[in-house]
């Protein structure tokens, strides 16, 4: 518990050469399923990117929500640890792992859900249009951006985890607090990009995760601002 009543950094449950390894099968599996598969087996590239099913984009969409779900219980679980909630539930250790676990987990879904559309002819994304923020104009240029930019965000946040005792815990804190750019900005790429945000379900996720973490934020800060008093010894 020192590790929660303290705030300090919490250690890394997965150690740097696995997370290199995990982001790197998600590259080469989700390349190799987007554009070497479709060469090595053109029959099944027709099935894949003729014009039902659209294989490709259903699995960016899927993904995509997968993302985000892991990046909200990561935001719910982090500030669950900041306000205390977490030794209710799930508990402090368990809520640290379970933080930086969805926060990779994040990641790599991310991943997939953006270089899967490599395979898709629909808009026929590139690798730059993938990769750089807002250099795609065929479909929702700013929402895409803002999707994007919240990648490129979230991956000097889990790489934090692995560089705390160098940076220190005031800087360690500091790129946290762009988390909740992350967020906002992955809520923003949902609503209005996703090709489900108008359907009932999509609609009651964004609120739900939303105000989840308007709430404990709110919390957070109002409880920040309180005066805290140094519990007195007894007299013996």
């Amino acid at each position: 518990m020192q590790q929660l009543e303290t705030h300090d950094p919490p250690a890394p449950v997965v150690s740097f050469r696995q997370l290199l390894l995990i982001l790197a099968a998600v590259l080469v599996g989700t390349v190799t399923a987007a554009v070497v598969l479709p060469i090595w087996l053109p029959g099944i590239s027709h099935s894949l990117v003729a014009s039902e099913p659209k294989a490709y984009w259903y699995l960016s969409r899927a993904s995509g929500f997968v993302a985000y779900g892991l990046l909200w219980l990561s935001m719910v679980l982090g500030l669950l640890i900041t306000n205390r909630f977490a030794r209710v539930w799930p508990g402090g250790p368990l809520a640290v792992d379970m933080h930086q676990y969805g926060s990779i987990l994040a990641l790599a879904f991310v991943l997939f859900h953006g270089l899967i559309l490599l395979g898709d002819q629909y808009i026929g994304y590139t690798w730059l249009q993938l990769v750089v923020p807002f250099a795609s104009l065929e479909y929702q240029p700013l929402a895409v951006g803002a999707g994007q930019l919240a990648t490129w965000l979230l991956v000097p946040l889990i790489l934090s985890f692995y560089v705390k005792q160098k940076i220190g815990r005031p800087l360690w804190r500091a790129i946290h607090m762009t988390s909740f750019a992350v967020f906002l900005l992955a809520l923003v790429h949902g609503l209005a990009s996703g090709t489900d945000s108008d359907r009932i379900w999509a609609i009651m996720l964004y609120w739900v995760s939303g105000g989840s973490v308007l709430l404990l934020t709110v919390y957070r800060v109002l409880m920040a601002r309180l005066p805290h008093t140094a519990e007195r010894p007894r007299a013996t």
